[in-house]
C-alpha cells in the first residue's frame, strides 16, 4: 500500500466522482482508476460501488475512509515536525482575489521568516483539515463550522450577478434581483454550498419570485462559459469578478441592500494557532 493510493482514495471518496478527483489531483483519470484498483486488490475488497450514473463507497470503503484520513494526517504532522522552516498552512479558495493578496503582504511584513503554504480545497474539507491539524487556519465563507472549529468573522464579501454580456441588463450600473426573474439561475448544488444556495434562493423569494431552474453548475469556468452562450445568470463574488476575463459575460452589482456572505478565518477551537495574532492583524489591514 502506497501513500499516494490513500491520497487518491480519500479524494475520490470526497468527490464521489473519478473525473473531478483526477482534476483536483492534477492527473489523468485513468491513473486514479488504476491506483484505486491496485489498492482494492491489495486489500481484497472493493472500495467503491461504480455505475454509469454514480460512484458510492462500499461498506469496506466507508470503514477505510477515517483510517486513511488518520494516516495522511499523521504523515502531514510528521513532515511538519521535521520541516526546516516555519510554515503557516492556510486554506483558501478561488474568489478571494485582492483580499488574499493584501492579507499575505501584511503577514509577510510582520512575519518575514514564516512561509505561507496555500491549500485550495472545498469549504468542508478546509474545516476538516483545520480540525485534524493538517491546516493551521482557513478562510471560509458562510460555512457551518464543525464541532471543535471556531470561525472568526473578518469582512463581508458582496456578490454580483453574472449574466450574458448581450443581455439588456448587462449595461446597467446596478440591478434589482427581481429583474432576473425571467432568466434561469445556474448555481452549484445545495449539498456543495448550502449557505450560498440558501442565501440566493431566499433572496429571490424575498424579491417575490421563484428562480427558474437552470443547469446545476460545476466549476465556475464552466458556468461562465454557459452564460456566455445562453440566457442564464449566477452569482460571483465581486472580488473575484474583478479579475475574471470573460468577454461574453457581464458582472453587474445588485442594488442595496445587495447580497453578501461574510468571510471568516477558521481555526482550531482549542489548539493554539501559530502566528494567529499576526494573521488577524494582516486581515485587519485589509479593512483599513
Amino acid at each position: 500500500m502506497e501513500l499516494r493510493q490513500l491520497v487518491y482514495f480519500v479524494t475520490v471518496a470526497e468527490e464521489l466522482h473519478f473525473g473531478r478527483a483526477a482534476e483536483h489531483l492534477h492527473i489523468v483519470q485513468s491513473a486514479v482508476s488504476q491506483q484505486i484498483r491496485r489498492l482494492e486488490r491489495e486489500l481484497g475488497a472493493e472500495l467503491f460501488d461504480r455505475s454509469p450514473r454514480h460512484v458510492r463507497l462500499t461498506g469496506a470503503g466507508e470503514r477505510l475512509l477515517p483510517e486513511a484520513r488518520a494516516v495522511l494526517a499523521a504523515v502531514d504532522r510528521a513532515r511538519a515536525a521535521v520541516a526546516a522552516a516555519e510554515v503557516l498552512r492556510l486554506g483558501t479558495s478561488t474568489g478571494l482575489g485582492a483580499h488574499l493578496d493584501r492579507v499575505l503582504a501584511g503577514f509577510a511584513e510582520r512575519k518575514p521568516a514564516v512561509q505561507v503554504e496555500l491549500v485550495s480545497l472545498p469549504a468542508q474539507e478546509r474545516l476538516a483539515r483545520v480540525l485534524d491539524g493538517r491546516l493551521d487556519a482557513a478562510f471560509v465563507r458562510g460555512a457551518e463550522p464543525l464541532p471543535g472549529v471556531r470561525v472568526l468573522p473578518l469582512w463581508p464579501d458582496p456578490l454580483v450577478a453574472a449574466l450574458p454580456a448581450g443581455h439588456s441588463l448587462a449595461a446597467r450600473d446596478a440591478i434589482d434581483l427581481a429583474e432576473l426573474a425571467s432568466l434561469p439561475l445556474s448555481i452549484t448544488a445545495r449539498r456543495t454550498n448550502p449557505t450560498l444556495v440558501d442565501l440566493v434562493v431566499g433572496a429571490c423569494h424575498d424579491a417575490g419570485f421563484e428562480p427558474l431552474p437552470g443547469p446545476v453548475s460545476g466549476s465556475l469556468q464552466d458556468t461562465l462559459a454557459s452564460i456566455g452562450t445562453r440566457p442564464l445568470w449566477t452569482v460571483v463574488y465581486a472580488s473575484h469578478a474583478r479579475v475574471l476575463h470573460s468577454p461574453r459575460v457581464a458582472f453587474v452589482p445588485f442594488r442595496a441592500p445587495g447580497l453578501a456572505l461574510t468571510t471568516g478565518l477558521a481555526v482550531h477551537g482549542t489548539t493554539p494557532t501559530p502566528h494567529l495574532d499576526a494573521l488577524l492583524a494582516a486581515c485587519g489591514d485589509h479593512e483599513n
